[in-house]
């Protein structure tokens, strides 16, 4: 396919430099230590390289990986929480795409697409490079792109042709917006236009933006309403055609459960939010980890450091079905045994899931601290150190010095000499920023030996 003369993107050089400058850049990739920086990009880019080389993806490999099969696809399709904001999304970007070159994607909170849809002769050439459905565009697998880097620095963003990481991407250019949940702020994906020169234009970000702001007012919308359906006629949820309406109900929203960072958690359910207590915190987390159930004696021995009461711990329920009710009904905490009749999406487990696909640098940008991190309780410590030491150890063995430098601001790792000499292996003999490392561990050697 020929390349097309990509215009502006968001800089003050002018495209044609910009292009040189990339495939300038391009010929250097390989031969560079982590830590220089190969001149010219712009800095959104030149980072984007960096994480992209530091995630080791291949920028001559030409396709992406495939996540999902089609039936995995499908289920996963219907369930997800942009399913019901589609039809938006089709009137005011896919339909005036269909004869302008130009196509328009829809992923999730992970870089993997859901929907790939428009101009039907720049669909098939899209598949030679697997931009698909159910393929992962994440920074991860393949390197800096629109959707993958627009998530990953969580902001619009814009990449024109060769500053893509992956070959095979150079003939095209994208612009990318992150999708947050109306309510609780969550990424819950990424709306994102490819195509040639009119992918990058100027007004282009502005339409995606408008429609993302679009689609998340009538998702607000969508909620409020069934919200309010719910709670006239709470009986009707038992009948068949209301369990129609629940399945509805649950591809609206993400239930969540925030606890990374913070002392009491936020609970997300039906679009709405509330602040728990720590106890009931506590209580959530372990449940949400253990989505089969646990009984009273199990949960009592996750959830109190000593001999905990079961009287205490049913007491303790009482009072969080109470909170919970005015959320939701239907996601009560069932007993016997004590389980969620709802799915959660901790943010924890969204660290746990993006480790374990190597997407390392995402993980990092969810993870905001240590779940509960003045919570003694059994099973929240277990869950606590179980995520903080897998997140350590793929930072360790994969990670960028970007990385592992922003991994060092957390409190955790204040004292943290091995992920300092680690930083040191990696950085050139005279990076600048060699000094605040070795600044940095004679403070603790100070402070050890105090």
């Amino acid at each position: 396919m020929k390349s097309p003369i990509h215009p502006p993107v968001p800089g003050n050089d002018a495209p044609e430099l910009l292009q040189r400058r990339a495939l300038s850049g391009h010929e250097q990739l390989g031969t560079l230590s982590a830590d220089e920086v190969i001149p010219g990009l712009r800095s959104l880019v030149r980072e984007s390289w960096q994480r992209s080389a530091g995630f080791k993806a291949n920028p001559d490999v030409a396709e992406a990986p495939l996540a999902m099969d089609r039936d995995e696809l499908e289920d996963y399709r219907r369930q997800h929480p942009l399913a019901t904001i589609m039809p938006v999304i089709r009137k005011l970007l896919v339909q005036p795409s269909h004869d302008s070159g130009l196509l328009v994607a829809v992923g999730d909170d992970v870089g993997r697409l859901l929907w790939v849809d428009g101009d039907p002769v720049m669909q098939r050439r899209a598949e030679s490079m697997m931009f698909v459905a159910g393929a992962d565009w994440s920074e991860a697998s393949v390197g800096t792109s629109a959707p993958g880097t627009a998530l990953a620095v969580n902001r619009s963003i814009q990449i024109a042709g060769a500053e893509h990481f992956k070959r095979s991407v150079h003939p095209w250019s994208c612009t990318a917006v992150p999708f947050h949940d109306p309510d609780s702020g969550a990424v819950l994906g990424v709306v994102d236009i490819t195509g040639t020169e009119t992918a990058v234009a100027p007004h282009t970000v502005s339409l995606v933006e408008a429609t993302v702001a679009a689609a998340q007012a009538q998702l607000r919308i969508e909620r409020l309403q069934l919200a309010a359906s719910a709670r006239e006629k709470p009986r009707r949820r038992h009948s068949p055609s209301a369990r129609g309406g629940d399945e509805r109900r649950n591809t609206l929203y993400r239930n969540s459960l925030q606890l990374l960072g913070r002392d009491q958690a936020l609970l997300s359910i039906g679009g709405r939010t509330v602040a728990l207590s720590a106890r009931h915190s506590e209580i959530l987390a372990i449940l949400g980890s253990h989505p089969a159930g646990l009984s009273a004696e199990e949960l009592c021995a996750r959830l109190y450091p000593g001999d905990g009461s079961a009287v205490t711990l049913r007491a303790e329920m009482v009072r969080l079905r109470k909170v919970i009710q005015e959320l939701s009904p239907e996601a009560v905490p069932e007993s016997r045994p004590y389980r969620l009749p709802v799915e959660l999406l901790p943010d924890a487990g969204q660290v746990l899931t993006c480790l374990q696909r190597g997407a390392h640098r995402i993980a990092l940008e969810i993870y905001k601290g240590a779940v509960l991190p003045r919570s003694e309780a059994p099973g929240v410590v277990q869950l606590r150190e179980r995520v903080s030491h897998l997140l350590r150890e793929a930072l360790l063995s994969d990670g960028s010095v970007d990385s592992l430098l922003k991994y060092a601001q957390l409190p955790e790792a204040k004292y943290d000499a091995d992920l300092r000499l680690a930083v040191l292996k990696l950085l050139p003999p005279r990076s600048p920023k060699r000094a605040a490392v070795v600044a940095d561990l004679e403070r603790l050697e100070s402070e050890m030996t105090a």
